[in-house]
């Protein structure tokens, strides 16, 4: 029993999982990938941080083409120091996902967990939205900057996620049809987005975690 949520930056994405996370007594991943990341690749928290979700350069678009194709030209039957380094991480984080959905009852945020768990059956995959204007006054309250800068890290943040679903997973970020549910933060506010999600959950009988014993 999994959920994942991804997200438009700024929709208000993190703040639904956790509701639902904290409603169903599941755990909640977040943030806490890059941790689990960091700490599976052997690299700083500060490096995976930086590279999460990121579009590859030239040469690393080029290596991960060819490991679709050929896998044997860029090394991935070698040890990890011969991969490409956005190409390991994405393998490492789809390792964490992967041993995260395996122990169950846990809600995922971003790292494109929809596409790395499509063929999980107990799933369901949520994509929050919010209207341009909405997420921008959303970041210029988050980053204390102005409006031009919020709007521009608003598509840049976007456009990342887009091209590295594209890229690696050969899937289009926007197409509704790759989730279970597409809720708009502006329209239903937070919590009636994660009473959304909760709602097919609970009708699942994906009722609350077990207490300890």
């Amino acid at each position: 029993m999994i959920i994942t949520v991804s997200r438009q930056y700024a929709a208000g994405g993190s703040a639904v999982a956790r509701l639902v996370a904290e409603a169903l007594g599941w755990t909640l991943v977040d943030n806490e990938f890059v941790d689990a990341v960091a700490a599976r690749a052997g690299l700083p928290r500060e490096e995976v941080a930086e590279r999460e979700e990121r579009v590859p350069g030239f040469v690393e678009r080029l290596a991960a083409t060819l490991a679709r194709s050929s896998p044997e030209l860029v090394g991935l039957t070698e040890p990890d120091a011969a991969v490409p380094p956005e190409l390991r991480l994405v393998r490492v984080t789809e390792s964490v996902v992967n041993d995260l959905a395996a122990r169950g009852r846990v809600v995922m945020v971003g790292r494109a967990t929809p596409a790395v768990l499509s063929r999980e059956g107990a799933a369901i995959h949520v994509k929050i939205v919010a209207p341009p204007a909405a997420r921008v006054a959303r970041a210029i309250e988050r980053l204390g900057c102005d409006p031009k800068l919020a709007a521009r890290r608003v598509q840049e943040v976007d456009g990342q996620r887009q091209r590295y679903h594209r890229e690696y997973y050969d899937r289009d970020w926007n197409d509704p049809a790759n989730y279970h549910m597409v809720l708009n933060t502006s329209a239903l506010g937070l919590e009636g987005a994660a009473d959304v999600v909760l709602g097919r959950a609970r009708a699942l009988g994906w009722g609350q975690a077990r207490a300890p014993e």
